[in-house]
């Protein structure tokens, strides 16, 4: 399957967004990608939670979810919505972190909340507290296409690799990490955690992801780091896009799921053991 990665830099303006990601997603359906990935909060980055609460909308209002649907249908590819940052139904008063898979009908096949909360310091000045504005999610999701199985996550989730192990048991040949890290954990962790998960699981991951400085109406800009990236099923590293906007191009080979299990079919080898 031909496989487009958009990396963003997305402002918090979820209008101006929709129609940069509209027209990569043109431009990725012309190169003869049937299948496309955005990044963690595709609609609105923002560290300022008053415009967060003014400008997000509940999913069924989303109009980015919406203008999304209807280009996939258009186009007729399989999208996965990285993530939108969208309003929580009562009685939760966060907002949610939502994944959303979009089959080529415009059919919301699958959705997915963010599970783990990213609540670091990761400096004196650099700290963030994603749990005060997020409900986290509480439900691992695998998903269905016609081309193969997707296990869904976001960002943060690539440090714990127990639910990747748990999506790739139940299935998932392909392991979806859309993501907004931050450049000082990326340059550390971003790589060597995206290619043990592929390593441990088997699978494809594909982590398309924000980049550069975002531009902010109000509050104070974010900067992320960016290298989307494929990795293949034996941990290769198949594409880097670097830090500049736009789309990374790959076919996937699901035949390598299958060769990489059987050459180290670590999934089946669990053993219970008592302790510590």
């Amino acid at each position: 399957m031909r496989t487009a990665l958009l990396q963003l830099t997305s402002s918090d303006d979820p209008a101006q967004n929709l129609g940069t990601v509209r027209g990569l997603l043109h431009e990725a359906a012309a190169a003869g990608a049937g299948f496309a990935l955005t990044p963690e909060v595709t609609n609105c980055v923002s560290m300022s939670r008053p415009h967060q609460a003014q400008t997000l909308r509940p999913e069924a209002q989303d109009e980015t979810l919406a203008g999304l649907r209807d280009t996939a249908s258009e186009l007729g590819i399989w999208l996965l919505i990285g993530s939108l940052a969208v309003k929580s139904d009562p009685p939760e008063g966060r907002f949610a972190n939502r994944s959303f898979l979009i089959a080529p009908d415009g059919g919301v096949r699958a959705r997915y909340d963010k599970i783990h909360m990213f609540d670091v310091d990761v400096s004196e000045t650099e700290s963030y507290r994603e749990s005060s504005g997020y409900a986290p999610g509480a439900r691992a999701v695998v998903a269905q296409t016609s081309f193969g199985t997707l296990g869904l996550s976001i960002c943060y989730d690539i440090r714990f690799p127990h639910l990747y192990r748990a999506l790739a048991q139940a299935g998932a040949q392909i392991l979806t990490v859309p993501s907004a890290f931050s450049p000082v954990t990326g340059a550390a962790h971003w790589e060597p955690l995206l290619r043990a998960r592929a390593i441990e699981a088997g699978a494809w991951v594909l982590a398309p992801a924000q980049t550069g400085t975002h531009p902010a109406s109000a509050g104070k800009s974010r900067t992320t780091y960016g290298h989307s990236m494929v990795i293949s099923p034996w941990g290769e590293i198949v594409a880097d896009a670097g830090t500049v906007p736009g789309l990374t191009i790959v076919d996937l080979d699901l035949d390598e799921v299958a060769t990489a299990r059987s050459r180290i079919p670590s999934l089946s080898h669990d053993r219970s053991f008592e302790g510590p």
